[in-house]
């Protein structure tokens, strides 16, 4: 949620922060955020295939993404989508990104997905698919061909926070594994005055 509620704030709507940024940092909602596509190496989000095509005062979305973070979420309300709004501009201005609200009709959650194995549960990555997803053109995240500077001004800090979360893990377990070395003892002695040549 951190990251969608960074782009909320710097590129969203007053509208569209009363909605849905209040909420997120009130924690009362979780957020979502669809970039990568199975069919394509979305790392270099100029790949994307998705599609939001303009309709009068609306857009229509289809796409299958996938690792979507989030998404499982029972409290997830609100989706942040990137596709291709403008297949003939120049390539880092053919993305944009749009609200989709979690309920949308033909918005579906098609499975989750594990990490070697490991099942996320409720925090997990599903796949998704939108097909013919309407939301209001008011649900444009910074206007149309934003969505690649939009999407590299969130992930860069969202991989900072990453290597933020296990550095401090790891100072957690160290920390952890100090007191026990302190306070256990095996063959006679604390484990902290076992060296590596002890005498057992």
């Amino acid at each position: 949620d951190t990251g969608n509620m960074e782009t909320l704030e710097r590129y969203a709507s007053e509208e569209v922060k009363i909605e849905w940024m209040v909420p997120l940092l009130e924690g009362t909602i979780r957020s979502a955020f669809a970039m990568t596509e199975p069919a394509v190496a979305s790392s270099d989000a100029t790949n994307i295939e998705s599609s939001i095509i303009k309709d009068g005062d609306e857009y229509v979305i289809n796409g299958r993404k996938w690792w979507t973070s989030n998404a499982i979420n029972p409290n997830a309300k609100i989706c942040i989508f990137m596709g291709v709004t403008n297949p003939d501009s120049p390539p880092y201005q053919r993305q944009s990104q749009v609200l989709v609200p979690m309920d949308s009709e033909g918005l579906s959650i098609i499975r989750p997905m594990q990490v070697f194995g490991y099942d996320d549960g409720y925090t997990g990555h599903p796949e998704l698919l939108f097909e013919n997803v309407v939301v209001p053109k008011s649900n444009i995240i910074g206007g149309e061909g934003m969505g690649f500077k939009i999407a590299q001004a969130r992930l860069g800090p969202g991989r900072i926070h990453h290597c933020m979360r296990a550095i401090g893990q790891a100072e957690f377990a160290l920390e952890m594994m100090c007191e026990r070395a302190l306070t256990r003892s095996a063959f006679g002695k604390k484990i902290s005055e076992l060296g590596a040549n002890y005498d057992i």
